[in-house]
Parts: C-alpha cells; structure tokens; sequence
C-alpha cells in the first residue's frame, strides 16, 4: 500500500518511521450511535483497515428501535437492525461488535419529548458512565484508535452529539491516542445540495450549512474506492433501512450504478484535533508530521 502525507497544502515523503506506525497491526474501534451509521460514514475505511490486518471493533450505543422503517419501532424492530449490523460487520470484516444497550432518543431535535423516550434512552444517560463503559472495552482491546462524530453530530441527531461526547471522555479515560471525528466535507455537500434545489426548489439547504464539518477543519480524506463493493454491502445489509414507503437514503444511495458509487463514496473523512491548519492526511495511523 502507498500512502503519502500532506501538510499546509503541500505534499510530504512517508518516512520509514511512519510507514512503519501504519503497517504495524493495531486495533481500531468504530463508534457509533445506531445500526447503518457505520455504513454511511466508516465503512470504507473500516474495509480497508481489516484489509490490512488490523483489528477492527464495531461498538453502536442503541439497536436504533426508533429509527424509520416498514416495520413498528420498539424491540422487533431494534432485534432486526441488530442482526443487520452483524451481517453488515461481517462484510467489512471486523472482528468484534458490541452494542451498549442504550435505547434510541429519537430522531426529534433533543429527542423529543422525555416522556416520548425509553428509560434508558442514550442522550438521557450519564455521559460519565457511558464514556467508562465505552473506555472499559477500549483497554481491554487496547485500543490505538478511536472514531467518534463531529461535534454537531453530523446532521445533528441527538444520539450523534452524545457519541461525540461520551467517546471523546472514553478515549481520555483509556488513553487512546488517536481520535478521529467522522464527518462529511460540507463545502462540497452545499455545492451539490445548491445545485439540486434549481430543480427541487423546496429543498432546505440552510438545514446543512452547520452539519458536519467544513473542508477547512477536515485532517484525513481517506480513499476507499478500492472497497466500495464491501462499503455497498454494507449498505446492503441494512435492508430495515433501505426500503418502506417514503424515499430512503440508504435506498437511493444502493441505486446509484457501482462506477459513480466508487466515485461519489470513494472518499471518508475525519477530524483529528490539535494538529496543525492545514494538515492533510490519508491514513487514520498515518502520523502527523512534525514542526
């Protein structure tokens, strides 16, 4: 595998100490709020990582029982996103999933109303708590790697901000090294968003000018194009979450012909904190360059 860095714009040689810190075998944990979420953000590198002999960990914080589907939310419907995840985990060839056991908040901005919400829904949990118990399985995978979402959540499901917060004190509480926020480029996001709304004028596009995060602020761009037929499988495996009567994501996105998929979901991005303006890199292990 080749790989190179990139640092204020400009391109870097690897040298043998950081090629080395990315062909080493560590374990990367994926975390994330509901079944499909892995799918649509981190499947491609999280192929690629299991490609290369690294251990990859799937832990979710909720069975997702309150997401949308042909079938009724509650316990059939979080048992049979359950068992989507594995077969979706199986595709990307990971070696462990774990699911917290939180109930789904609810996609409502602050996940509606409390009275609405299970009694252990997860943005009602103590984040302290839930950040002990992710790190508990991040020392005893003895975790190099740990993925999280922006702060906005992404798109600002109240379940992604909380996996933002419970995984960033996780990772401090094991002493993972290495955070990365997974997100979307908003910049290109809004261009194709403006460009669709010539032809579906009613399309909100002021609700994603804060989701995700803007291209300035991204540090990893991850090439997955070589993985696309295990990212698509992925997708495929979240059947729950593919079909039913109104126009799904999932859906729409398993219908776009695999050339352009490869094209158009060929790139993963993340954010890692602290580093320099500017820092471009291609490789979640990939190291920083100094000065």
């Amino acid at each position: 595998m080749r790989s190179c860095l990139h640092a204020r714009g400009k391109r870097a040689r690897t040298t043998r100490t950081e090629r080395t810190a990315i062909d080493a075998v560590k374990t990367a944990v994926f975390f994330h709020a509901h079944p499909d979420d892995e799918a649509l953000l981190t499947a491609g590198t999280m192929a690629m990582l299991a490609a290369e002999g690294h251990r990859v960990v799937l832990v979710v914080a909720t069975s997702g029982e309150r997401g949308q589907a042909d079938l009724d939310p509650g316990e059939a419907l979080g048992a049979a996103r359950i068992a989507e995840l594995y077969r979706s985990a199986a595709a990307l060839g990971c070696a462990r999933v774990v699911n917290l056991g939180y109930g789904d908040s609810g996609l409502a901005p602050g996940g509606g109303i409390a009275e609405d919400r299970p009694d252990n829904a997860f943005i009602d949990a103590d984040a302290e708590e839930a950040a002990r118990r992710l790190a508990a399985i991040l020392t005893e995978e003895k975790a190099d790697l740990l993925t999280t979402y922006d702060p906005a959540g992404g798109y600002g499901h109240p379940d992604h901000v909380q996996v933002h917060r419970v995984g960033g004190r996780a990772a401090e509480i094991a002493g993972t090294p290495i955070v990365l926020e997974a997100t979307v480029n908003r910049d290109p996001l809004l261009k194709g968003l403006r460009l669709i709304r010539r032809f579906y004028p009613q399309l909100d596009v002021r609700a994603f000018e804060r989701a995700y995060s803007p291209g300035e602020a991204i540090t990893h761009r991850v090439g997955v194009r070589r993985f696309a037929r295990q990212k698509r499988a992925s997708m495929a495996a979240h059947a729950s979450q593919a079909t039913g009567a109104d126009t799904r994501t999932l859906g729409v996105m398993l219908k776009v012909p695999q050339p352009l998929y490869r094209l158009v979901f060929g790139t993963e991005w993340y954010v890692r904190r602290g580093l320099p303006p500017g820092t471009r890199l291609r490789h979640p292990f990939e190291v920083p360059p100094k000065g």
